[in-house]
């Protein structure tokens, strides 16, 4: 399995609920926080990656294994 790793502007793809979003990287978590009143937890070893989503515009966190490259 390759190693994925994201920068801020990178446009990515996840599967949800209702289909597959699309949006853009805006940061990069080392440590844990909260984005719309949900807890995460991140680490060096496992970051999470604030999204934006192209049709709502809704922040979220999600693991690497989450997203892919558009």
């Amino acid at each position: 399995m390759t190693k994925r790793e994201f920068k801020k502007g990178d446009e990515v793809a996840w599967d949800h609920s209702q289909g597959t979003a699309h949006g853009e990287v805006v940061d990069k978590k080392t440590s844990g926080g909260k984005v719309k009143g949900f807890h995460y937890t991140a680490s060096e070893a496992d970051p999470k990656y604030i999204v934006k989503s192209d049709k709502t515009g809704a922040r979220a966190a999600h693991s690497k294994d989450e997203l892919r490259r558009e």
